[in-house]
C-alpha cells in the first residue's frame, strides 16, 4: 500500500474517538439531510439555498448543494470510519463558513443563534483529522 494512502488510513485512537466520530457523523448527516432532501423539517435544496441568496452568499443553489453534501456525505464517511482525515476537511470547511457568514455576529452562545455548536463541530473535526478514525472503523480495517 501507498505510504501516503497508509498513513491517511492509520490511527492509534482508542475507542472514544470512535464513539465522537459515529455521534458527530450522524448529527452532520441529520444536518446535511436537512439541507439535500428538506427531512427532518429542513428547507431542501431550494430553501437552503434562497435562505443563502438572502445572507449574499451566492450561487445560493451551488453553496446549498455544497454545504448539504458536505455534510451528508462527510458524516457517512465519520459514521464508517472511512476516509475520517480527509472527510474532516470539508465538514471544517462547511463548518467555518457557518460561523463567518451567520453566527460570529451573534455572540458565542447559540441561544442567541450564536458559533457554539459550530465552533464544538469545528474541534471535533480537527480532532479526528489529527487522531483519525480510531477501532471499530473501515481506515483502521484497511490500514492493517
Amino acid at each position: 500500500m501507498n505510504s501516503l494512502i497508509k498513513s491517511i488510513l492509520s490511527t492509534n485512537a482508542g475507542a472514544g474517538i470512535a464513539v465522537l466520530r459515529i455521534t458527530t457523523g450522524l448529527t452532520f448527516m441529520a444536518h446535511g439531510s436537512q439541507k439535500l432532501f428538506g427531512a427532518f423539517g429542513g428547507p431542501g435544496l431550494q430553501g437552503m439555498a434562497g435562505w443563502l441568496e438572502s445572507l449574499g452568499v451566492t450561487p445560493g443553489y451551488l453553496m446549498a448543494a455544497l454545504a448539504g453534501s458536505a455534510e451528508f456525505f462527510g458524516g457517512l464517511a465519520l459514521v464508517l470510519g472511512l476516509l475520517v482525515r480527509l472527510a474532516s476537511i470539508p465538514l471544517i470547511v462547511a463548518m467555518l463558513v457557518a460561523v463567518f457568514s451567520v453566527h460570529l455576529a451573534n455572540g458565542f452562545f447559540i441561544t442567541n443563534n450564536g458559533f457554539e455548536y459550530a465552533f464544538t463541530l469545528i474541534m471535533i473535526s480537527v480532532a479526528l483529522l489529527i487522531s483519525g478514525a480510531g477501532p471499530f472503523s473501515l481506515d483502521r480495517k484497511l490500514s492493517s
